[in-house]
């Protein structure tokens, strides 16, 4: 449903969005407007590229994934210890990887890309996956990297094949009294008959223990995975599924991705390839991956399209923006970045958009269509499985907020895109990470830019909020609410 714009009017009163690089911290408190802000900064060795970066919510000390290096830094960048994780000799087309069998293919020293850092509270450590060995994970203690254990002798072990930095997401599930569950998802490099696009894996208390990563379940039809059947590749050749954002709610598990789809333009015979932005979700307690059900997601603002996913964060609505949105302030929502149009992946067009998602609506368009499926209304609708011409099956039972699929009807896809609230557009500087957060009952938002700077926005939108309030565009009983704002800081 396309948003009315009194709502995204009136989000724009409560939201705060100012832009920053990613190489920086922000002080805890501002300075007076006449002093430059000044940050901490670190810098690694000149050959390094950094890939990932988590922080320890209890000590605030932070893990960097880099090349060929894991740092463990203090809260203001200082290096407290360094794991080594390449280089090494390697080649990527060896499968098994040479530490298991002989590989006939030549050997080259070869860099070890981060591609995944979690921290797995329950039993203190990291987990760190990199691009050597197709993609064999190290296991190290919070408190020095010290390695716990490094899984590779069987195929289970191998999480991904792709060299590319961001390719892999994992989401960690944690139980009190059974082991945790570690959910990957990754693109296949064409390579789906070695690695499954979705699965979920055994997070075992011993990180030596001959089951890690092993599947949830596994036997000779069904296992805890989610793989692209190679016909797919006879329609798309360079066909891959892009992981761009991962997390959990709830009884779920969601992906944020994009996929490449051929579609005829309007008025035209011929197909052409675009990349479509997605929503995968799934149930935590299923082992078969009936639950599977994906959803288009984009924005539109002003006639123009923001449909290239780029980034995205999963925060609270809090008190202030979700009696605007008509959510309780403990409700989900999604921050995401899109830039414009459809047809480039790697050389995104800079026209880009910050828009909000609240996820309950989202889970309430799958179980709508999941509902008419079961109804045996439509196909299953799911252009990588090439079953779009496989009718849904009829059957009687109920679909509540927290079903979990069956051996039927499944994967699905939604065919309606579920749009989110626009709430600022950036035409020169693309903006390509976010995060957010709620500070006294307020919601933040941070985006980073490409080109690193930092950036506030908040005196321009403030002029928006008040140029729309001023306009008349919202409805009558938030007028004077919204009134008030503009004139406390400062409007027209």
């Amino acid at each position: 449903m396309k948003a009315m714009p009194w709502n995204w009017t009136c989000l724009l009163s409560h939201l705060l969005m100012v832009g920053m690089g990613s190489s920086t911290l922000l002080s805890r408190q501002p300075p007076p407007l006449s002093q430059k802000r000044s940050f901490v900064t670190f810098r690694g060795e000149p050959a390094e590229g950094f890939n990932h970066l988590v922080v320890d919510e209890r000590t605030g000390h932070i893990y960097l994934g880099a090349v060929n290096r894991i740092y463990k830094l203090s809260s203001d960048l200082k290096v407290l210890v360094t794991h080594q994780t390449g280089p090494d000799e390697d080649n990527p087309k060896c499968y098994p990887p040479r530490i298991v069998q002989t590989c006939n293919e030549p050997l080259t020293t070869t860099n070890n890309v981060n591609k995944m850092l979690l921290i797995d509270y329950k039993e203190n450590r990291l987990i760190a996956c990199g691009s050597l060995y197709q993609g064999i994970c190290k296991l190290l203690r919070l408190e020095d990297l010290f390695k716990l254990g490094e899984p590779f002798h069987k195929k289970e072990h191998y999480l991904s094949g792709v060299n590319e930095s961001g390719s892999v997401f994992g989401v960690i599930v944690s139980y009190s009294n059974l082991d945790d569950k570690l959910f990957i998802a990754t693109a296949v490099d064409g390579k789906p008959e070695y690695f499954p696009t979705i699965s979920s894996r055994k997070l075992t208390k011993n990180s030596e223990a001959d089951g890690m990563f092993a599947y949830v379940f596994h036997d000779e039809f069904v296992a805890s995975m989610i793989k692209i059947p190679s016909d797919t590749f006879t329609v798309i050749p360079d066909f891959d599924i892009y992981y761009v954002y991962g997390f959990s709610s709830g009884n779920f598990v969601y992906f944020l991705t994009l996929q490449p789809e051929m579609v005829s333009p309007p008025g035209s015979t011929t197909k052409e390839q675009v990349y479509t932005s997605k929503l995968v979700r799934l149930c935590k307690e299923d082992t078969a991956f009936n639950s599977y059900v994906e959803v288009p997601i984009g924005c539109e603002r002003g006639g123009v399209e923001y449909r290239l996913l780029q980034a995205a964060y999963l925060s609270k609505a809090g008190a202030v923006l979700a009696q605007t949105l008509g959510v309780h302030s403990e409700d989900d929502l999604l921050f995401t970045v899109f830039s414009k149009g459809q047809k480039r992946k790697m050389k995104s067009l800079d026209e880009s958009a910050l828009c909000i998602f609240i996820l309950k609506q989202i889970n309430d368009r799958i179980k709508e269509r999941l509902q008419s499926c079961y109804r045996g209304e439509g196909t299953l609708d799911l252009a990588w499985l090439k079953v779009k011409d496989i009718p849904c099956s009829s059957a009687l039972l109920t679909i509540d907020d927290n079903f979990c699929g069956l051996d039927m009807n499944a994967p699905l896809g939604v065919s309606e895109m579920v749009r989110g609230i626009p709430v600022f557009t950036e035409d020169r500087d693309r903006m390509t990470s976010v995060i957010a957060y709620v500070y006294k009952n307020h919601s933040l938002a941070f985006v980073g830019t490409k080109s690193g700077k930092l950036k506030k926005k908040s005196e321009r939108i403030k002029k928006m909020w008040c140029k729309y309030i001023y306009n008349g565009m919202l409805l009558s009983h938030k007028r004077r609410q919204n009134r008030t704002i503009c004139n406390n800081m400062g409007g027209p």
